[in-house]
């Protein structure tokens, strides 16, 4: 009887001992803390997922947090992905100012972080940025709106215009204002693109939290103001979320009229609304940003990390925080319109037809 114990007793040790062993491998899994701004835009729910989903079929664990647009829930996320001892943090920013203090703490367990989209000011302890070419979306919308008029071709209008502005305490809001500006710059000079509201500046055209409504409510500001007897010809809008709020505005102005017809509209995202919009004819385009090529760059880079292998990057010039030069990996954006739309969004799969309904 004492043998068939020893040998039971045995047997329940080495099951234990493999029980271990089969369990060391989630154990060992290297985490990744993905943080996003919000869930109100569909864009950052898209890039949530991607980034989810990518990280996943590479092995990695992933812990995936919304902050609603509040700031402080955003540094609360992160302090407890830090005690969880996620492996690398991977944060688009609500204030890029504002991590300052929790990045300090993530640097001291010898965390790595990841800037996602938009870049995280004020700190040396970001490592990576990953984004698109952000100046460039501005002049994609730029040369847009150039070519839309005619600029290009000697149109001389004089064409009435108005710009706005993204959430100015998001670092690539000035990204996309200075490319859009600095190639629209020779015809507002000349003339030709007339601002008369003489807004320009980002004090005076930035919407709070990329919000429809702060939008919407400009935009009726605006109308009332300065376009009570003319037609207004370009709105320069930075993002899709705003185009909502400028194209609600000006369906209640009666604009998309033959004697009102909506004006040149530019957008950013390819939001399934705004595409909508776009082929309603009441938007006229939005930069394309593929949150599934992000989203593959960035798991390049945490695989890179976790491997101790070099870090891809194209860009270590560009996008200083005030505190160093972030080393960057910048994917170019195009854009859609009413001709390209469905080559571009249903033919590769990002939507379906049935999204466009």
């Amino acid at each position: 009887m004492k043998k068939i114990l020893v040998v039971v007793l045995a047997l329940v040790m080495v099951a234990g001992m493999l029980a271990g062993c089969s369990g060391s491998g989630d154990k060992d899994a290297k985490t990744v803390g993905v943080l996003m701004p919000t869930q109100s835009l569909q864009r950052w729910n898209q890039d949530g997922a991607n980034m989810k989903t990518q990280l996943e079929a590479k092995g990695f664990e992933v812990d995936l947090q919304y902050a609603d647009n509040k700031v402080e829930l955003q540094i609360q996320q992160i302090e407890n992905m830090i005690t969880k001892g996620v492996d690398v943090l991977v944060i688009a920013s609500i204030d890029g100012s504002a991590l300052t203090g929790v990045l300090a703490e993530a640097a001291a367990e010898g965390i790595k972080v990841i800037a996602y989209d938009r870049l995280i000011m004020d700190t040396p302890d970001v490592d990576y940025y990953a984004t698109f070419d952000n100046y460039q979306v501005g002049v994609i919308q730029g040369t847009f709106i150039i070519e839309a008029l005619g600029l290009d071709k000697g149109a001389t209008g004089p064409f009435n215009m108005e710009v706005f502005g993204g959430s100015p305490d998001d670092n690539n809001a000035y990204f996309f204002n200075g490319g859009a500006m600095d190639t629209l710059k020779p015809y507002i000079d000349n003339g030709t693109l007339v601002i008369n509201s003489g807004q320009t500046d980002m004090s005076q055209i930035a919407i709070q939290d990329w919000a429809p409504a702060g939008a919407q409510n400009r935009m009726d500001n605006l109308l009332t103001a300065f376009y009570a007897d003319k037609n207004i010809d370009v709105v320069l809008s930075p993002n899709d979320s705003l185009a909502q709020g400028i194209v609600a505005s000006l369906k209640a102005a009666g604009y998309g009229s033959a004697d009102k017809p909506y004006p040149v509209l530019t957008g950013q995202d390819c939001d399934k609304t705004n595409v909508k919009m776009m082929i309603a004819g009441e938007q006229s385009m939005s930069v394309f940003k593929d949150t599934r090529t992000l989203a593959a760059q960035v798991v390049d880079m945490v695989s890179a990390i976790l491997n101790e292998t070099s870090v891809p990057v194209n860009d270590t010039e560009t996008y200083n925080n005030n505190k160093k030069v972030v080393p960057s990996f910048l994917c170019d954006p195009v854009f859609a319109s009413i001709d390209n739309y469905e080559e571009l969004l249903l033919d590769s799969g990002y939507y379906t037809a049935d999204d466009l309904k």
